[in-house]
């Protein structure tokens, strides 16, 4: 009967998985994430999760792989930098929903093989993105910043130290006192001219040499990018590329292409041309968004793009926005909504306004200007400092035959409902 009995609980209790205790939380970065049965990446794949579906963390092994647990309960092991913490995403979640409400600038696309897009703009922010060579994405701001170490806050929350008690033992008193310490020796009747003290060459009091320079902090251009699904995030502007047509781009002479705008269509023959709106800055990082506007009509005569309206040396800021524009009534032509463009254009004065243009055939009429608001500064936010772990509660041991009774009573209450 004895038997029987340990028999029966020893089926129970092996029926039961003990889960792992969970260390932490992360979210998935990549839109798609393997996770696999062990640390080498050719190990077989136990689950696949999508980006922002929330793990547990069970384990960290080298720092920078970490053995998760999925909603579905699968389990197994994920590289560290494919994973974002809980403040990252809600971050990205809030940058979203504000990219959604802002104009597009272009169609940017990378030539590079991989182009991580970040959560912030710096290098150490954690990456979300890969976009590929051809992939294209929506530019709706640009922002200039120094390059800093934005080191990222660690996914597991460090254990806490543990302070050494070192039971420090009273110095006993020497059986019999130290000799007394010899005086000193004199100085060498020489002294002076072994100091060097009088020569030319001597730094004279008060002239100590000024400290060498500092070296200047690297500076990167990053661009704000909206995918088609709708993520946004930041990636650098030197590997990415504006979609305008060459036969258009041809024209940048060196300058980088900031923004521009298709202002409508010209048929020529069987072919349709647009007409385009750019914004560019010459080389070199500035505190403003763009230096020079252009717009380009199709001569159907010429069979080429001219240039019908050009702006240079200003102090610009993005966006710009393209729509209807009002005009009052002035020498023969009628008031009216015409279609048009704004641009928002620092004055000699200091203010901020938006000059307004209307696009009249392959014309363009200044239609006057307004206040522009500035916008808000685009900042890094510093790494947060890692959440301190909780000291684990002391388990309590117990005995074979405590252990026994609970199994014994576990199964009753499954066989009997007692």
């Amino acid at each position: 009967m004895a038997a029987g009995l340990i028999l029966m609980l020893g089926a129970c209790g092996g029926g039961t998985a003990r889960r792992s205790p969970s260390i932490g939380e992360a979210y998935v970065g990549p839109s798609d994430l393997k996770i696999r049965a062990d640390i080498p990446p050719e190990s077989a794949a136990v689950a696949t999760v999508r980006h922002g579906d929330r793990l547990e963390i069970l384990q960290q092994k080298r720092t920078s792989f970490l053995r998760v647990r999925a909603s579905n309960g699968a389990e197994g092991w994920v590289d560290a930098r494919q994973l974002l913490g809980a403040e990252d995403m809600a971050g990205l979640r809030e940058l979203a929903a504000s990219a959604l409400k802002m104009p597009s600038q272009g169609v940017a696309t990378t030539y590079s093989e991989l182009l991580r897009v970040h959560t912030q703009p710096a290098r150490g922010a954690p990456s979300f993105l890969t976009l590929k060579a051809g992939d294209k994405v929506d530019v709706l701001a640009s922002v200039t910043a120094p390059r800093s170490d934005t080191r990222r806050q660690p996914l597991v929350p460090p254990a806490p130290k543990q302070p050494k008690k070192v039971a420090k033992k009273p110095a006993k008193p020497p059986q019999y006192p130290p000799p007394p310490m010899p005086k000193p020796p004199a100085p060498p009747a020489n002294w002076l001219e072994l100091s060097g003290a009088g020569h030319s060459d001597a730094p004279e009091p008060g002239n100590a040499a000024a400290p060498p320079p500092s070296a200047p902090v690297p500076i990167d251009n990053w661009s704000l990018v909206r995918t088609a699904n709708g993520q946004a995030g930041w990636a650098l502007t030197a590997a990415l590329s504006m979609a305008i047509p060459d036969e258009v781009a041809q024209y940048a002479e060196g300058h980088r292409i900031v923004s521009y705008f298709a202002l409508g269509e010209t048929p020529d023959g069987d072919q349709k041309k647009q007409q385009w709106l750019w914004t560019t800055i010459g080389n070199g990082p500035q505190p403003y968004d763009f230096d020079s506007f252009r717009v380009f009509v199709w001569s159907t005569r010429r069979h080429r793009y001219e240039t019908a309206h050009i702006e240079r040396n200003l102090r610009g800021y993005s966006p710009v926005l393209v729509g209807q524009v009002r005009i009052a009534e002035s020498k023969g032509q009628p008031a009216g909504a015409f279609p048009g463009f704004s641009v928002c254009v620092q004055k000699a004065d200091g203010q901020r306004y938006w000059r307004e243009y209307a696009f009249l055939s392959n014309m363009v009429r200044f239609a006057g200007e307004r206040p522009c608001e500035a916008p808000q500064p685009v900042t890094v936010k510093p790494a947060a400092a890692p959440a301190a772990a909780a000291p684990s509660a002391p388990s309590e041991r117990k005995s074979l035959g405590q252990r026994f009774r609970e199994q014994w009573d576990a199964a009753r209450r499954r066989l009997f409902g007692k």
